[in-house]
């Protein structure tokens, strides 16, 4: 089928210094008057939202204006997600969420990830011979499933803090889902994408894609009864309905024995999750990570996620350096190393702190990074590198200790940020991992099935080696959301959070450091040309980024090495993150940003917009 290309990146290199307006995005949506047609920058006061649709943008504006707060709005948008990004989105995943509470000036999170059923040993994903599953095996079947904790976690950040009900905080998504959408280039794309796993369940085909298994066309409008009545009866019988009730029988029966079209090009299998397994999930209420940097208090989520630790990680090596009056390729070999060196302490330690032992205040210890931030002289390092030693005393310059096993992870996912007028802030990421998760649209249920499980690692990198992410029930794998809020003076600055697999965590860093180090407005470091440094050998560079100046000043003084980020299958992936935030600015006004141009652009709004 045919795909309509994805706009030009912008033109200008904005790490460089010089700022260029974003061209529009080429993703249309109808609109319901001009202070709510799509666009990436809204400002204004009363409450804020940003995320990747229009639609799941106005749900989130809608419940704000009824008098709801950002915890409301936040579900609201979240769920309509689950409507109109059905792919990235929905009841079938789970996530992570930061709240700022203005009233208290105190920052909480909730843990939302999902969980590995009671049958889960460390050799979960390895075969009879003990070999580990190819990814895309493991990925397409039940096993690949983890316990969903989306509902869970809008029931706890609802029923702890929000001021509207449950149901109520549904209802925009039940409207959306029933009266439909419209099918965009993104959406068409994804699609593309996602065939081989729609194809391969009847319940996803039937939904999906046309009677001949293809993509939508362009301007079809797509209702989706099943899931809203599904939030229907969520909004009547709550949670419970689903960790206790007829909707989880269903997602276990789709796990057990899952809808097979037998257009799989192998065989799929089935997973072992019981009603048992949801019936113990929670949400956890968890204290979030936090570090000062320039001044400024930033927090974000602790284990399972990894993103809070290694942001934190980075931002203390950062520390060392005075990025502002540095030229900016020495600035940016400093991000890019102090990346590096994190991501092998990440691999190393970082799991479920409910299993493994996760020593986070070393990791977030000042005193330790300086032993990592020594490390960075004049020249790229070489990866893997070795991970520090995050144990008192800390020891000298790299100082080393146990290695791990690093892992690719999924990079479709969602965030959403929202104000309210009391002050209070959310950031929220949330996800079913891969693009189409596992596949699996509940039968008649409307939403796809997540593929969290496939986010453990699947063996250690040699029979004795530690490794923190392995298999165990109940556990949560390693996750990379970071989700982020920045207090200056005890009091909100900004909030920030992109999905994009462990890209994640570089995306949520190259924004903050832009805005904060190299003084872009929130909307130019949004915009700006990435790279991301995961521990591995090259660098991975937007196609803006690798043709740069700056890439070619980093590769001769500095030996970095990138590798170009190319989408000839799907044009999407050319780009890192898709990232949203909220800055406080004077007088009580809220700027709202979205990305202007990556993945067809994102919709910010806000309540009474102002000039």
């Amino acid at each position: 089928m045919h795909v309509r290309p994805v706009p030009t990146m912008l033109t200008a290199i904005l790490l460089a210094g010089g700022v260029a307006a974003a061209p529009s995005s080429a993703r249309t949506q109808p609109q319901s008057g001009a202070a709510e047609a799509k666009q990436p920058t809204a400002t204004g006061t009363g409450g804020a939202v940003a995320s990747a649709d229009l639609d799941a943008s106005r749900a989130g504006i809608t419940v704000l204006r009824q008098g709801g707060n950002a915890i409301d709005a936040a579900v609201a948008v979240a769920s309509t997600l689950g409507v109109t990004e059905p792919f990235v989105a929905g009841p079938g995943g789970g996530g992570f969420m930061v709240i700022y509470q203005a009233r208290t000036h105190r920052v909480i999170t909730i843990d939302g990830r999902e969980t590995c059923p009671a049958v889960c040993t460390p050799q979960y994903f390895l075969d009879s011979a003990g070999k580990p599953l190819d990814f895309e095996h493991a990925r397409r079947s039940g096993r690949s499933v983890g316990v969903p904790g989306m509902v869970a976690t809008w029931a706890k950040a609802i029923g702890t803090y929000g001021t509207h009900s449950f149901a109520s905080d549904l209802r925009p998504a039940i409207a959306v889902a029933r009266r439909g959408f419209i099918v965009d280039q993104q959406f068409r794309q994804q699609e593309q994408a996602s065939l081989p796993d729609l194809r391969s369940f009847t319940s996803s085909r039937k939904l999906f894609l046309t009677r001949s298994g293809q993509p939508l066309p362009d301007g079809a409008r797509l209702k989706n009864p099943d899931l809203a009545r599904t939030y229907q009866l969520l909004a009547e019988r709550g949670p419970g309905y689903l960790y206790r009730g007829a909707l989880g029988a269903d997602i276990v029966h789709a796990v057990q024995h899952p809808p097979v079209s037998g257009a799989s090009e192998f065989p799929i299998r089935p997973g072992n999750m019981t009603t048992g397994d949801l019936e113990r999930y929670q949400a956890k209420l968890r204290n979030p990570t936090h570090v000062r940097y320039r001044g400024r208090d930033v927090y974000g989520m602790p284990p399972a996620s990894s993103g809070g630790i290694t942001v934190g990680e980075v931002l203390n090596i950062l520390s060392r350096f005075d990025l502002s009056s540095e030229p900016r390729d020495r600035a940016l070999f400093q991000y890019l190393e102090a990346s590096r060196l994190a991501f092998a302490d990440r691999s190393a330690y970082i799991g479920d702190s409910a299993y493994v032992p996760v020593p986070q205040s070393g990791l977030l210890d000042p005193d330790y990074a300086r032993t990592r931030s020594c490390l960075i002289k004049d020249h790229a390092l070489t990866s893997p590198a070795a991970p520090g030693n995050p144990y008192e005393p800390y020891g000298g310059c790299g100082s080393t200790a146990a290695k791990g096993t690093p892992r690719t992870e999924g990079t479709n996912t969602n965030h959403v940020v929202v104000a309210d007028r009391w002050g209070n802030v959310v950031s929220y990421t949330n996800t079913i991992e891969q693009l189409g998760g596992s596949g699996i649209t509940v039968p008649g249920r409307g939403f796809l099935l997540n593929n969290e499980m496939t986010d453990f690692d699947f063996a250690p990198a040699t029979p004795s080696s530690y490794d923190p992410n392995l298999p165990a029930p109940g556990k949560r794998p390693r996750s990379s959301m970071s989700p982020t809020i920045v207090l200056k003076d005890g009091k909100f600055d900004f909030a920030l959070g992109s999905p994009g697999g462990s890209t994640i965590i570089t995306t949520v860093l190259q924004v903050l450091i832009n805005h904060v180090d190299f003084g872009m407005s929130l909307p130019a470091a949004i915009a700006a040309p990435r790279v991301s440094q995961r521990d591995t050998p090259t660098s991975m560079a937007e196609p803006a980024f690798y043709t740069s100046d700056l890439a070619k000043q980093l590769t001769s003084r500095y030996g970095e090495a990138f590798t170009e980020a190319t989408g000839a299958v799907l044009p999407l992936n050319s780009w890192i993150g898709n990232a949203t935030g909220i800055q406080q600015l004077s007088g009580g006004r809220l700027q709202a940003a979205a990305e202007a141009v990556r993945q067809h652009g994102g919709s910010a709004l806000v309540v009474h917009p102002s000039g």
